[in-house]
């Protein structure tokens, strides 16, 4: 495609689009997008990159017509942007088609799948790989804290990419991952998930196993050495298979597991002997996987142990991955991207094992087309339990949700106050400011859970509690 030509992404702030919109726009082309609604932070990294978002959608935003359209996969026939496009025989195509033919051709793709672990994963691969002076293309779902952007156009031959097992566009509802031909795969786990999309886990499995049918002789697949799902998917594979994880057989086995207040520490004896001492400055036992994981594929990539070593310990994580917003009166308030019953787990146990005897919150916006469903509804109760104060907001858009398929939020607060914990259902997020930060103590962590905006919270909370802090013991009482 000639560079001066015009690309309009319909639905850019997702974080592939906006890093595809990045991509294309390093490339000389004229990049354009729209989007409901743009929020933090992929709409501050687009307006960095000088990418104008329309918003909303409009017929308008297409006049004059674009040479081309790429078209996300959130986007439903009936969107008025996407009608005009079919209307008016707008050329257009999905982000993993572009993706394939203007970006991939002639690099090793790497690339990084599963249910959980791909961003934090692909990330950490990305950067070791750029610490050892490989220059590598890579295109992740979040920003990257180490390199302060989603995407990279390297010099070197490798192109590392999150390879996302949702669909593609409406017109291709296969999964994106299979569109990327890799060389060589990452597999972090196979649970079910996107029940929009998906009917059971045997059809989540039937994705993978495409995926690892993809992977050349030459290849390899580094795979979680546990749970019955990815024995399945990787059954018939061509190429070597390594696994990684705790199992005394694993190929990169774990040991020595250490969390310290600021730092993991680990060894990883490879094939029976001991091979690497690792260190980071992340929480959580599913990090050091995910860490463990990204290792084993650099290492068999020829990067040398001490750089994957010190690509490690300077990792800084991605952002909305237990990330720390802020610090209000002793009070802690984390930003985590979690949605699903198992990474919530992983997330509220990380933050116990790196605060230690605090009083732990979970705020919780059933936001993803899976948590907003009932298929978890139990699972999710025992997950969000591990936290001491529990808030739910209302299922975002319930209404487009059937009633018989919808999570009961109330019950889900009942379910988790009889294992323990207190929990509530508070509407709106002005009511649970309101209503929460006044109750919150110095030493508290408040561990926020959303995929998306949820209505200004990270920033209308602090602002809450600062101005409890400076409220005179007279508005205290009226408060009261």
């Amino acid at each position: 495609m000639s560079s001066t030509k015009h690309i309009h992404l319909i639905g850019i702030c997702g974080t592939a689009m906006a890093s595809l919109a990045g991509m294309l726009a390093e490339r000389g082309f004229r990049v354009t997008g729209s989007d409901a609604a743009a929020y933090p932070p992929m709409s501050d990294f687009l307006a960095s990159l000088g990418i104008p978002i329309l918003q909303p959608f409009a017929a308008e935003n297409l006049n004059p017509a674009p040479d081309l359209v790429v078209v996300g996969n959130a986007i439903s026939r009936g969107n008025v942007e996407l009608e005009h496009v079919l209307d008016q025989h707008i050329p257009f195509c999905s982000l993993p088609h572009l993706l394939h033919d203007e970006f991939l051709q002639g690099k090793e793709v790497l690339v990084v799948a599963g249910t959980h672990g791909k961003t934090t994963t692909t990330s950490m691969l990305s950067w070791m790989f750029e610490h050892a002076g490989k220059r590598p293309s890579f295109l992740i779902g979040g920003i990257a804290e180490n390199f302060g952007r989603s995407f990279q156009r390297g010099e070197g031959k490798y192109f590392i990419l999150e390879g996302d097992e949702y669909d593609t566009a409406f017109f291709d509802k296969g999964p994106k991952f299979l569109h990327y031909f890799p060389d060589a795969i990452i597999l972090t786990s196979v649970e079910f998930d996107h029940a929009d999309i998906y009917k059971d886990l045997d059809a989540v499995e039937t994705s993978f196993k495409r995926l690892v049918n993809l992977v050349p002789r030459r290849g390899r697949i580094i795979a979680f050495d546990s749970g019955d799902s990815i024995e399945r998917c990787i059954a018939r594979a061509f190429c070597p298979v390594e696994r990684y994880g705790a199992a005394d057989g694993a190929t990169w086995r774990i040991t020595n597991l250490k969390f310290d207040s600021d730092r993991t520490s680990w060894s990883v004896v490879r094939n029976g002997t001991p091979w690497a001492q690792f260190e980071f400055p992340l929480a959580g036992e599913y990090n050091v996987w995910n860490a463990t994981a990204a290792a084993a594929l650099a290492a068999d990539y020829g990067i040398p142990v001490d750089a994957i070593a010190g690509a490690l310990k300077n990792f800084k994580s991605v952002k909305r991955r237990l990330e720390v917003k802020a610090e209000i009166r002793g009070i802690t308030i984390i930003d985590d991207f979690a949605h699903h019953p198992t990474a919530i787990a992983a997330t509220l146990n990380a933050l116990r094992e790196r605060y230690r005897g605090r009083r732990l919150w979970t705020i919780l916006e059933p936001r993803s087309n899976t948590l907003r469903r009932n298929v978890f509804q139990n699972d999710l109760a025992k997950s969000l339990a591990i936290a001491d104060e529990v808030i739910i907001a209302n299922v975002f858009r319930s209404e487009s949700i059937p009633e018989s398929e919808r999570l009961d939020i109330a019950a889900v607060a009942t379910s988790i106050g009889k294992l323990g914990s207190h929990a509530r259902v508070i509407a709106d997020v002005d009511s649970i400011v309101r209503i929460a930060a006044p109750e919150m103590r110095p030493g508290d962590v408040v561990a926020i859970l959303s995929n998306g905006g949820f209505g200004g919270i990270y920033e209308k909370l602090p602002r809450r509690l600062q101005s409890v802090e400076s409220e005179s013991p007279v508005e205290a009482g009226k408060r009261k």
